[in-house]
Parts: structure tokens; C-alpha cells; sequence
């Protein structure tokens, strides 16, 4: 089993998990005797038990993919029907990879209710002389053992047909069988094994599969037992069709990289609901514990509706601290502030950021050009209304002129930059900035036309938004504030940004093609985990 096969499989696994969260549109759903919604009668994966405490990711489908077809036809239009069923067809061909074997004849009768991927260790065995080759490990839940013997007789049927030499080797009660190959350290190749009557295994070396059997074994060796991984999924409240758990230095060095943040594992529990997919996120990570309250949405009534990009909540100044000292994240978050900054000639951070400690709100409005618009409750700080007069002494010692206009009965302050270098010696004008106050908040935006566009939204503001309110229905409603996107409108821009995005979106063309909108929620620190969920609205 090669890396790049192993990868179709995990792949699939979170690809029809995403997937199917597109029958939502029904009451057809609730409905269903299936009762997909509430997730699957299992929480957790029996084949954690195979799995060490020091694997760096495992992924875990717990419910068979059957009743996730018929859910998806029952549901489904007529005339959408047969893309369903090709979405279905490439989940389970990603899962048998380039094997000529068949889901429908093969697999289905004896798969049960369990699929689960791992990548067990960076290097099986260990020697650095020789290269790093990772473990891979798939175990498949058999309702039939006698149908699974029988997969497994055909499996190697054919690939002894095809040449390859077949090795059988009895490991602690446990046939082990795989394909001979000359090498001088671990064998690199398919290894398979059934495992007390229940499991169907898949490994890319036998080496793989004797530690799966040695983990059941000695369970202090296996994952069900490690702590960050009990903590992590005990954290976890939804039901859940799938569940993902990562340790996080070991995943970052698979990928060759080292991780800059005190985050030492995390778990994802994925379920259903009416309108999309919901995730809910654990992460073992020291902090305080946060005292949350149900999210106010009064900034975002200055936030005109059309915007595809927004953040709001409180204490700004605590996230940002937060933000800025995970490297992994400040990364993505560092260039459109540092952008931001650049057009209002300030350092966010500490000349705005240091100062929000109520609500905020922060959005992108598309036009001609990109224009952002920043809403702050100055209430709550002491210091907000003496910070805003700096301001404006900030942009005087860079040459910026501020001054009073009217929009309708409305008084503004607007930055312009003077420039007289031109042909005809005429000085020209150019807005940086426009700023005001409304009530307890002060509004920012990029442009004039921007802040007409805040002042004239009257009711078609995000707050009143049925995309929104639908995109923020199912996180809880205690939380630190939320991150939404309206994809459509928001992927040229975020693909210009990020370019990466465009090789993500072909990766997982199921997910992105049906994917519509995209929020996340902060839930805070609880007991040295921080916790959150996303929602993602899809078609």
C-alpha cells in the first residue's frame, strides 16, 4: 500500500463525510429510519485498539456506507439521483484504490458499520540509516466473517495470478498473509489479517499489522488508552457520524514540518444536520478557562449583507493575542491585517486591536475594489474614545490630512492623502480612511463609498441575514464569536490570496462543488481544551 493510495483512502473517508451532508433539505431527513441525524450508535472506533498512542492521525466512518446511499437517494431529487450514486461509487473505489476488485459484489455484503484509516508511525522500523517509510494501517468492521474470508480468498487470488508470491505466517493466533518482496530491511508491501472475527485489516507492511495485534494485546500500548485522546473525545458532546483525532507534532513531521504551537492533540467529530455537515473540534492546549455568553449580534447590524467574508465577537484583544502566537495561524491571518493596515496606515494591532475589548465586526465588501469595514463597541474600554484621537494625530505625522464631512445627517472624519504631483498642478485627493460613531459603536471603512454603503443598509445587514442566521443555527450559542464565508462570492478572492486553495479545491472536488457556506465558532477554553464547531452549509 503506497502513500498516495493510502491518502485516496483517508481522502474518501472525509470526502463522504462531507458529501453526504447534502440530503439536508427535507423533511424527508427527520424523518428517515435511518436517524443519520442523532449520528451513529458508536461514538468511537473500536479500531482505536489497533491503533498506538503515538499514530499521528486516525479517521474513522461509523456508520456503514450504505445507509449513507440510501439516505442520499431517498432525499435526492430524481434528476440528481445519478450524481449521487457516482459520488457514492468514488468513495468506495477510493477506498479499494486501483484493485480490481468490485465495492457492490466484494466488499458490501460483509462491511459493517466501521472504516477506519491510520497512519500508525512516521517510520516502521525505525532506522534512520535506510529512509523513513510511514505505516499505514485500514480496518474494516465485517458483519460476516465467512463473506470477508472469502473477499480475502479473491483479493490474493489475484494477485498471485498477476505474480506476486504469497507469504502466510501465523502471529499470535492471527493469519497474517502479504506479497514477497526482496529487500534488506522492513517489507514495503500489502499485508492483510483477520482479527478476532470482527475486523478485516489492511496494512503496507506485516511489520504493521503485528504491532496492530500486539496493541490489542497490551492495551496500555494502544490509543483507547492514551489520555489526550480519552480527554480530546470526551470533549466531544455532538453525535457523530465520523470522528478524526491527530497527534499534532507527529502529523506535523509527516508532513516535514514542525509545529510552533503548545496544541499537543486534537479530535474532530463530524455529523448531520438538516442543512449540512456540522464538525466539532477538541484540542488538547493550555489555557484559561473562557466564561462565554450567547453571542450578541449588534455590531453586525452595521455590516451590510452582500459581504462574503466576516468576523465578529469580543475581546479582540485577547483573540488576537491568541492568534498571533500560533504560528500555524498567524500565518494565514498576518497578511490581510498586515494588507489592512497598510491602506489605513496603522499597525491594527496595537494602534485598534489592543482597544476592542466588547464587540466587533470586521468584514469584506466586494465592488470594484476590495473594501473592508471595522465596527468596535469603544464602550467598554476606557481608554477607546482617547486611542481614536490618536488616530488621527497618527495620520497627521504621516502627512494625512483628517477632516468633517456630512453623509446625509451623518458627520464622518475622513483621512485623505494630498498628492499635487501631477501635469496640470492640480492637488488630488485621495481617501485612506473613513471613520465615525454610532451610538456605543465606532465604524471604519476603506472607502467613501463604503461607508455609504454601511450607513444606507438599513435592514439588508448581516445580522438580518437568512444565510447567516441558517449558517450560525447549529453552533452552540455560548461561543467567543464566529467566522463566516459565503463561499460563491468569496472563492476568486480567497483563491487570489492563497493560491494553495486551488489544488485543495481539486483534492476534494466533492466537498468544494456542493459547498455553499462556511462558519466557524470559537467555544473556548474548558479544563485545558479548546473547543469549537464549524458548520458547512452545502447544496
Amino acid at each position: 500500500m503506497k502513500f498516495r493510495s493510502f491518502l485516496n483512502i483517508v481522502a474518501a473517508i472525509a470526502g463522504v463525510l462531507f458529501v453526504v451532508a447534502t440530503i439536508g433539505f427535507s423533511w424527508v431527513f427527520s424523518q428517515s429510519p435511518l436517524g443519520l441525524l442523532k449520528g451513529s450508535p458508536k461514538s468511537t472506533p473500536t479500531a482505536a485498539m489497533f491503533v498506538p498512542k503515538q499514530a499521528p492521525v486516525m479517521a474513522s466512518l461509523l456508520v456503514n456506507p450504505d445507509r449513507l446511499e440510501s439516505l442520499r437517494q431517498v432525499v435526492a431529487k430524481p434528476g440528481d439521483r445519478a450524481a449521487t450514486r457516482q459520488e457514492f461509487e468514488q468513495f468506495t473505489q477510493g477506498v479499494l484504490g486501483s484493485s480490481e476488485l468490485n465495492y457492490r459484489r466484494d466488499v458490501q455484503p460483509w462491511l459493517g458499520d466501521e472504516i477506519t484509516a491510520a497512519v500508525t508511525t512516521l517510520d516502521i522500523d525505525r532506522e534512520e540509516s535506510n529512509g523513513k517509510e510511514a505505516g499505514y494501517l485500514l480496518a474494516l468492521a465485517t458483519k460476516d466473517t465467512e463473506r470477508s474470508r472469502e473477499f480475502l480468498q479473491v483479493f490474493w487470488q489475484k494477485r498471485a495470478i498477476t505474480g506476486t508470491d504469497l507469504a502466510f505466517e501465523d502471529y499470535k493466533g492471527t493469519k497474517i498473509i502479504y506479497g514477497k518482496v526482496e529487500s534488506d530491511s522492513v517489507p514495503i508491501t500489502v499485508a492483510s489479517a483477520i482479527v478476532g472475527r470482527q475486523y478485516v485489516l489492511f496494512a503496507n507492511s506485516p511489520k504493521v499489522l503485528r504491532n496492530a495485534i500486539n496493541n490489542v494485546q497490551a492495551a496500555e500500548l494502544n490509543l483507547e488508552n492514551s489520555s489526550d485522546y480519552q480527554t480530546a473525545i470526551a470533549s466531544l458532546d455532538q453525535g457523530r457520524i465520523g470522528v478524526i483525532f491527530a497527534n499534532l507534532p507527529a502529523l506535523a513531521e509527516l508532513n516535514g514540518k514542525e509545529i510552533t504551537d503548545t496544541a499537543s492533540s486534537a479530535a474532530i467529530a463530524l455529523g448531520l444536520d438538516r442543512k449540512g455537515l456540522i464538525a466539532e473540534t477538541a484540542i488538547i492546549r493550555a489555557g484559561t478557562d473562557a466564561n462565554l455568553s450567547k453571542q450578541s449580534l449588534e455590531a453586525l447590524k452595521y455590516i451590510p449583507a452582500v459581504t462574503p467574508i466576516s468576523a465578529s465577537g469580543v475581546n479582540l484583544d485577547r483573540l488576537w493575542s491568541g492568534l498571533s502566537s500560533d504560528g500555524t495561524i498567524s500565518k494565514w491571518v498576518n497578511s490581510p491585517i498586515e494588507s489592512l493596515g497598510k491602506r489605513w496606515n496603522l499597525n491594527l494591532p496595537q494602534d485598534i486591536f489592543n482597544w476592542v475589548k466588547g464587540e466587533y465586526a470586521l468584514a469584506l465588501i466586494p465592488g470594484n475594489t476590495l473594501d473592508w469595514v471595522f465596527v468596535a463597541d469603544k464602550t467598554a474600554d476606557p481608554g477607546a474614545e482617547s486611542a481614536i484621537a490618536h488616530l488621527d494625530e497618527l495620520g497627521k505625522a504621516q502627512g494625512i490630512t483628517a477632516g468633517i464631512i456630512q453623509i446625509g445627517d451623518q458627520p464622518v472624519s475622513v483621512w485623505t492623502k494630498l498628492d499635487s504631483a501631477n501635469a496640470d498642478k492640480k492637488i488630488d485627493a485621495e481617501v485612506v480612511g473613513v471613520h465615525t460613531t454610532i451610538g456605543k459603536y465606532e465604524i471604519f471603512t476603506t472607502s467613501m463609498d463604503t461607508m455609504k454603503a454601511v450607513l444606507n443598509a438599513k435592514k439588508d445587514v448581516l445580522a438580518n441575514s437568512k444565510s447567516f442566521e441558517s449558517a450560525i443555527a447549529a453552533l452552540q450559542k455560548e461561543n467567543a464569536g464566529y467566522l463566516y464565508l459565503d463561499w460563491k462570492t468569496a472563492q476568486p478572492i480567497l483563491e487570489k490570496q492563497y493560491p494553495i486553495l486551488k489544488v485543495a479545491e481539486l483534492a476534494g472536488e466533492p466537498i468544494f462543488e456542493h459547498l455553499r457556506l462556511l462558519t466557524i465558532s470559537n467555544y473556548g477554553n474548558r479544563s485545558g481544551v479548546q473547543r469549537g464547531g464549524v458548520f458547512v452549509r452545502l447544496s
